[in-house]
């Protein structure tokens, strides 16, 4: 007569060998539910596992060295179906595609810092003649800044097409100096329209501030701001007298053309004093 086979158990010490996970990893996954141990005594907690748990185990392993999230990697192993474990893959592995494209341009960028360009900047000026716009106005995190601004400009341009206006110059921004100081503070998104809109949901009617600019056209992601604000800055210290008020961004080539940011164009802005005026 042929006997059953007794599963084959390890310690959680000798599992920590064999999958070269901590035990205080092997004891977070399993309060975790996501690597539970075969078997947990009652009276003293001790863990045993099954020499079939080690490919689960050395699974997880490597998602982590992907840096999935736990919460994904449970839900990864709890899906019976082929194509939701190919999804959640599928997702996480666009994320780390995302993450070395940054890292790419942070390299280029740092490179560039290293070994400035010895062409000079372009600094130009501009005069913003007061505007009827569509905007909305929020109190926004500065880490948030970028969803808030896709956010926000979609809602704009739907409320124009819902009351038949049009855009008669491209969509901006005003950004507060208690974004940049604070980390948190009011921005203003507009869009410049062809008449008087309606307010709706976050839109209201806003008329645009007259106002004098240096300008600098930053192409790229708006990640990398910093680069052309601080061309911008030193610009203005040297050659111009500033004035109070919020920075100003026109969105040239922006979220609402196309989602490649290698492709947007923005014009910032910082407020001066008008030529004519700086002897008074």
């Amino acid at each position: 007569m042929t006997m059953p086979a007794v599963p084959t158990m390890l310690s959680i010490g000798d599992f920590s060998r064999a999958t070269l996970l901590t035990i205080k990893t092997l004891r977070h996954y399993h309060d975790m539910g996501l690597l539970e141990a075969a078997e947990v005594d009652v009276h003293t907690g001790y863990r045993r596992y099954l020499t079939s748990q080690i490919p689960q185990a050395q699974m997880i392993k490597r998602f982590r060295e992907l840096q999935m999230p736990l919460n994904e990697i449970r839900q990864l192993l709890a899906s019976p179906e082929g194509s939701t474990r190919n999804g959640i893959i599928a997702a996480h592995l666009r994320r780390l595609e995302d993450d070395l494209g940054r890292t790419r341009s942070a390299v280029s960028e740092l490179r560039g810092l290293l070994d400035p360009p010895v062409s000079p900047v372009a600094i130009s000026h501009r005069h913003m003649a007061p505007m009827l716009c569509a905007a909305i106005a929020e109190r926004v995190d500065s880490k948030h800044a970028m969803p808030w601004l896709v956010g926000a400009l979609a809602e704009l341009q739907s409320t124009l097409v819902s009351q038949s206006r049009r855009a008669v110059s491209p969509a901006g921004g005003l950004i507060s100096d208690e974004i940049t100081t604070k980390g948190r503070g009011r921005a203003t998104v507009y869009i410049p329209c062809d008449g008087p809109i309606e307010g709706i949901g976050r839109v209201r009617p806003y008329q645009l501030p007259e106002v004098e600019l240096a300008t600098i056209v930053h192409a790229g992601s708006h990640r990398n701001f910093d680069l052309a604000y601080g061309a911008l800055a030193t610009h203005v210290a040297r050659y111009e007298l500033a004035a109070d008020g919020p920075l100003w961004e026109r969105y040239l080539v922006g979220p609402l053309d196309t989602s490649d940011e290698s492709a947007w164009r923005t014009e910032l802005g910082w407020p001066v004093v008008k030529v004519a005026e700086r002897s008074h």
